[in-house]
């Protein structure tokens, strides 16, 4: 008797990408990809499930912003960032101009339309979220950024502001269990409401030396 025979474990098809990558145009386009599928550099990148302290470190910056935000800014989640036929980062949060809605079934912003992008800090983003995506934003001209990293389970927000005449970011605070920040709009935001467990916490900012 011959040996039995396995069943076949069907196996993804993964998007083959054209020659010359994939544009900011394909994201719209292509079937079944992943939620929050970026593109870097014609690459398409896939998102691994996110923590408890990146889901928490979201949900507190959006609703900080949205309750902190001037009429004329909307504050938004996981949308893309067309910077260029290449590149259609997708931040954590955005702050954006009111006037670049374009309704229900939008899915990306131009550069000019971002005023703030952060991005909270994965095991598997860090490279991005550290190099990439901000020498990209820069470039692109949203004038500030916002990067967001963890030290003993509380967000450490490090604040960066367009220099513009060398499209570079400047670091302009780093901040420990409290956010006070004065641009792009005032906003004070407690960190360690991130976790109910630590509220309370009263250290000030910390400048960047």
């Amino acid at each position: 008797m011959g040996a039995p025979i396995m069943p076949v474990t069907p196996q993804p098809e993964w998007p083959r990408p054209p020659v010359g990558g994939y544009t900011a145009d394909d994201l719209d386009r292509l079937p079944n990809l992943p939620p929050h599928t970026e593109l870097i550099d014609g690459s398409l990148v896939f998102v691994s499930p996110q923590t408890k302290f990146h889901m928490r470190v979201m949900r507190l910056l959006e609703h900080s912003l949205v309750l902190a935000a001037p009429d004329d800014l909307e504050i938004c989640r996981e949308m893309t960032v067309r910077l260029g036929p290449r590149d259609r980062p997708e931040p954590d949060v955005l702050a954006v101009h009111a006037s670049a809605d374009t309704g229900l079934q939008q899915t990306t912003y131009e550069p000019a339309d971002v005023v703030l992008a952060i991005e909270v800090v994965s095991a598997d983003s860090e490279a991005r979220d550290r190099e990439s995506k901000p020498l990209k934003y820069a470039a692109a001209g949203i004038p500030h950024f916002w990067r967001v990293e963890e030290a003993r389970g509380l967000p450490v927000v490090y604040v960066f502001e367009l220099e513009p005449a060398r499209r570079t970011y400047a670091v302009t605070g780093i901040y420990h269990e409290q956010l006070k920040v004065a641009v792009p709009f005032p906003v004070e935001i407690d960190l360690t409401a991130v976790d109910p467990r630590q509220r309370g916490g009263t250290g000030a900012p910390r400048d960047a030396e």
